[in-house]
């Protein structure tokens, strides 16, 4: 499902941005500029290339379309299966649960499964899914952070546009068919350059933060539940444990 306030957020920052040029009485034409895009865009992404492993980049903008397409987790759902298993574990003991890990399609939870049933100690199994949920976190987020350093760089690469664009201008001051053109440049590619770090880098970095930190609260739930279920807690007890992570 598409998510609505990312779609709305685009319209309204931009639809802003032309919106308040129209008002002004500017052309909105004259915010389109070819050779200013191919400065700032090309710029920001060649100096993010040279920043980041060819894993992480791939990483990053596989995990651009959860900006639109966000990844969902159904906490209400998890919860009722980890209380069913809980059930099923002190009716007929972990081995019980050995059908659930074969079927199992979350990579985690099949782990976490197949460690209950061959009656591995809670601590070692809370150690390796916490590690497990860390690493994949981290590598994430580092993920990420490629879109807040890119945004990080089109201010400047805008700058650099525009001092390009300047240097037209002044090498063509003796023929004044040319001066708009370069000053037209300088100025759009500050606009390209700030307009893009905080209207779109910098908040899909933060979105995807956002949405990480969320997977891996879910993930913790599952840690948690599965645990519970090894040190042979009640099943409503673990209900109530775990009622804490639906918010």
């Amino acid at each position: 499902m598409v998510d609505v306030l990312t779609v709305l957020g685009i319209v309204l920052a931009f639809g802003a941005i032309i919106g308040g040029q129209y008002l002004e009485g500017g052309a909105i034409g004259s915010l389109l500029n070819g050779p200013a895009a191919l400065i700032v865009i090309g710029g920001a992404t060649g100096a993010v290339m040279l920043q980041s492993p060819m894993p992480l980049f791939i990483r990053a903008f596989v995990m651009l379309r959860w900006t639109l397409l966000p990844p969902r987790h159904d906490s209400d759902e998890m919860l009722e299966r980890i209380v069913e298993w809980s059930g099923i574990a002190r009716r007929e003991g972990l081995l019980g649960l050995e059908s659930f890990s074969e079927t199992e399609s979350n990579p985690l939870l099949r782990k976490g499964l197949q460690l209950l049933v061959d009656g591995s100690e809670p601590a070692m199994m809370r150690n390796i899914l916490e590690v497990e949920v860390d690493n994949r976190e981290h590598y994430d987020l580092q993920a990420a952070k490629l879109f807040e350093s890119m945004g990080g760089y089109t201010p400047t690469i805008g700058i650099i546009g525009a001092v390009m664009g300047l240097i037209q201008v002044m090498g063509n001051l003796s023929d004044p068919s040319k001066l708009g053109h370069g000053i037209a440049v300088a100025f759009v590619a500050t606009i390209y350059g700030v307009g893009l770090a905080n209207l779109l880098l910098i908040p899909i970095a933060n979105k995807l933060k956002a949405l990480i930190l969320e997977r891996s609260q879910y993930q913790l739930m599952i840690i948690e539940g599965l645990i519970s279920i090894s040190e042979g807690e009640n099943p409503r007890n673990i209900e109530s444990k775990l009622q804490s992570y639906l918010t």
